[in-house]
């Protein structure tokens, strides 16, 4: 602790990423990242872009971009917001949308980590609401009456780290029972397979859906994230942002974004893939012994029943191979695992099946 510390430093919380040590013949399956490159058109953007235009600022609204996402999302212009990944969205969202004084947050037990983070951050009050024992989201447990309305709601969805997602008709009854909250659901692994809450914007204004193109878009070392939502909503985002940064989105990833949004063919052919990889993988896991929790991620988050989760994740990491663990309350014996290649899943389960058969 520093005495030059502003006096909350001391009791935050900060988020813990995925580790990314200097192991040779590495393979990483600890942080969701996509197993094929980006789109080949990402590439020549960034290497077209890469010039003397460096030297003058980004357009502050990167109105190329967002023109690209409102048209693949059905939307106006003006309902989209972008950000520095969707991590800076969503700060900007916990500190313009949920600090509302007496009302509290409401989300899930087990989800995304940076919630809590952003919580303390911004000092936003929460309620932690448990997920159901097969660690689905009771949609009962966000549309029964509350005395004193929520200050706003957010979940993944897919969630993370279950992998498990809601349909739109349960979605929608959160929405219905909480006109005054803001409804956050957090997209990023929506395009392994769950439905997308973007259709429901045309009806809810409460609605916030944001997205990031780390996942399905391979663009994890670009950092661009968007929201869509309300044009009021946004606009209160704009205000966030231009007080904090005007330029979150350099000339580099506004140009590699852009490729990568309007390269569709590519972007079907590899999230189909990662797709089809994740069964084979929960069939092979399934095999040797593991409980899988349903998943329409680009993970798979699995427990065997006869060895605790620390020691096989423990036994992985001698032979090169990283899944993340948990030390965490009602999921500590489980594993998340981040779908590879076909060629990095087999190598992962033999190095399983090998570890299993030794014990």
């Amino acid at each position: 602790m520093s005495r030059f510390w502003s006096d909350h430093v001391a009791d935050l919380a900060p988020y813990t990423p995925g580790e990314q040590p200097g192991i040779s013949d590495l393979l990483k399956l600890n942080t969701n990242e996509h197993p094929y490159g980006p789109s080949p058109r990402v590439v020549d953007a960034i290497k077209a872009a890469t010039d003397d235009r460096l030297r003058l600022y980004p357009d502050p609204a990167a109105t190329a971009l967002r023109e690209a996402i409102a048209a693949l999302c059905d939307v106006e212009a003006d309902q989209v917001f972008l950000g520095n990944g969707s991590d800076e969205i969503l700060a900007h969202v916990f500190n313009g949308l949920f600090r509302k004084a007496g009302r509290p947050l409401l989300m899930p037990d087990i989800s995304y980590s940076f919630y809590r983070s952003y919580c303390r951050l911004y000092q936003v009050p929460h309620e932690i609401i448990p997920l159901a024992a097969d660690f689905s989201i009771r949609v009962a447990d966000y549309t029964a009456r509350r005395d004193v309305p929520a200050a706003g709601i957010i979940f993944a969805n897919p969630n993370a780290p279950t992998g498990i997602a809601l349909g739109l008709a349960e979605i929608e009854l959160i929405l219905k029972a909480n006109p005054d909250s803001a409804v956050v659901v957090d997209e990023a692994y929506v395009d392994f397979g769950a439905q997308t809450a973007i259709p429901l914007l045309a009806r809810y204004d409460n609605l916030v859906v944001i997205q990031t193109l780390s996942k399905s878009r391979s663009l994890a070392g670009l950092r661009v994230g968007f929201a869509l939502a309300g044009k009021q909503v946004v606009n209160g985002l704009l205000r966030i942002k231009d007080s904090f940064n005007s330029y979150p989105l350099d000339r580099l990833a506004q140009v590699g974004a852009l490729a990568a949004i309007q390269d569709t063919a590519y972007f079907e052919q590899t999230r189909q893939a990662v797709i089809a990889a994740r069964e084979q993988l929960v069939a092979r896991l399934t095999v040797l012994g593991f409980d899988v929790l349903p998943t329409l991620a680009n993970f798979v988050f699995a427990r065997h029943p006869a060895h605790s989760a620390l020691s096989l994740s423990q036994a992985l990491r001698e032979r090169h191979i990283l899944v993340r663990h948990f030390r965490q309350e009602r999921i500590e014996q489980f594993l998340r695992i981040s779908v590879g290649t076909p060629g990095e899943c087999e190598r992962l389960c033999n190095a399983l099946s090998e570890i299993l058969n030794k014990h």
